[in-house]
């Protein structure tokens, strides 16, 4: 008979690990199970990711809680926003631009690539966890009367008290768990990749509404210091038939388009890397709880990325499940049905409507007919000019009036 664990986490990546590394400083060891191998840190870190998170401030503060922020190899902080329309006058500036790296406490947020984050939290992992294993297939999870078993390829069967799927937008977890999805696709794709400008971005991320969709300019570390500041992430959203057309171009006439469809917002593009392109697809879980299971980022929810967000309502996932847990075991009691209920209400609902909303913006910024051109200028003028409208969105976007409701609050 195998023994019965309190706690095995399927997914190693930043909202798995987060939640482990969470579980672990209040005493509660987790059992992950990580598909991905040890990463090569020299080989990982050489590389430059074309893609950038765009990690909230409470994102940063909860990593700092597990001490991973410190051990990340480069990270390039943002002080300013700035959003416009190329189809009017309507322009949103949270924050400032600044000469030269802004300090932790000026910046709106950071923007870190995956890569470099995923090396932190396993290493992270390897120091701080007991039972972390790396190269793990899943092959059958199924209830059984007290919690869930779980199957691995190598014919090992683990038994637990409390499943937490964290494996990503086509969760494992979640299909085995017979928990349903609503899926809503935009019939978009995005084009990603990086690319260096001849002006500086002065610490500024910039997103523009384009008539086909928006494109964001997010600034990223340089593997060469001499560089940094002139290199950005894009993420451009395009209409599926655009974004074939696009990728197929050659490098020199893609820098040619991005330059004039930006509006040289930064000068001209002289170099491009790395050019991808993924579709658009929002899915909801229908629950995130069964009994002695929780669902916890793409696994539970995969939005637009038109605001950056999807990593960061998972960190906040994470924080808020840890936070519901550990505090029915001060009453020692482990993963109640209520307790975990009690997570699905505090983040469903917020989750919902930050997708719901997300997706409604897309369309409505990408529409060519005159009310709404009308409407989007006059909103974000709106929200320019009023200082307690901007900071109540900047609280909702930087995470940290969930936090506060929760033993992780700054």
């Amino acid at each position: 008979m195998s023994e019965m664990l309190d706690v095995v986490i399927v997914g190693g990546g930043l909202v798995g690990g987060l939640t482990a590394l969470l579980l672990a400083q209040d005493g509660v060891q987790a059992t992950v199970l990580d598909a991905a191998p040890v990463l090569d840190q020299d080989k990982t870190l050489a590389v430059m990711n074309p893609r950038v998170l765009a990690l909230s401030q409470a994102t940063i503060h909860l990593l700092k809680s597990v001490n991973v922020w410190d051990d990340l190899a480069r990270q390039m902080p943002y002080s300013g926003m700035q959003v416009w329309n190329k189809n009017g006058y309507g322009e949103i500036n949270f924050g400032h631009a600044s000469e030269q790296q802004p300090s932790s406490d000026q910046a709106l947020g950071s923007m870190v690539e995956p890569s470099v984050l995923n090396v932190a939290i396993q290493q992270k992992m390897l120091q701080e966890l007991k039972d972390y294993r790396t190269q793990v297939k899943v092959i059958r999870i199924e209830q059984i009367p007290q919690g869930w078993s779980i199957q691995l390829a190598d014919g090992t069967t683990l038994k637990t008290k409390l499943l937490i799927g964290a494996d990503g937008a086509n969760s494992f977890v979640r299909e085995q768990a017979y928990i349903d999805i609503d899926v809503f696709d935009y019939k978009q794709a995005a084009i990603s990749c990086a690319i260096r400008t001849t002006q500086a971005n002065q610490y500024v991320a910039r997103q523009i509404f384009l008539p086909t969709g928006p494109l964001a300019f997010l600034p990223m570390a340089s593997l060469n210091a001499q560089e940094n500041g002139y290199w950005q992430s894009i993420v451009w959203t395009l209409p599926d038939d655009y974004a074939d057309e696009y990728s197929a171009l050659t490098d020199q006439d893609f820098m040619r388009l991005l330059t004039q469809e930006s509006l040289q917002m930064l000068g001209e593009v002289v170099e491009v890397r790395s050019r991808a392109q993924f579709p658009l697809q929002a899915r909801a879980a229908q629950r995130y709880v069964k009994s002695g299971l929780a669902l916890i980022g793409d696994a539970a929810h995969v939005i637009h990325p038109l605001a950056g967000q999807g990593v960061n309502i998972g960190c906040l996932d994470a924080a808020v499940l840890c936070d519901v847990l550990l505090h029915d075991l001060k009453r020692s009691v482990w993963a109640h049905e209520q307790t975990l209920l009690r997570y699905e209400h505090l983040r469903k609902g917020q989750n919902d409507a930050m997708m719901h909303s997300m997706s409604a913006i897309g369309w409505l910024e990408s529409s060519e007919l005159f009310p709404l051109v009308w409407a989007r200028n006059f909103g974000l003028k709106q929200v320019e000019q009023f200082v307690g409208l901007k900071d109540r969105f900047m609280q909702q976007a930087n995470g940290l009036s969930t936090l506060k409701m929760t033993r992780y609050t700054c």
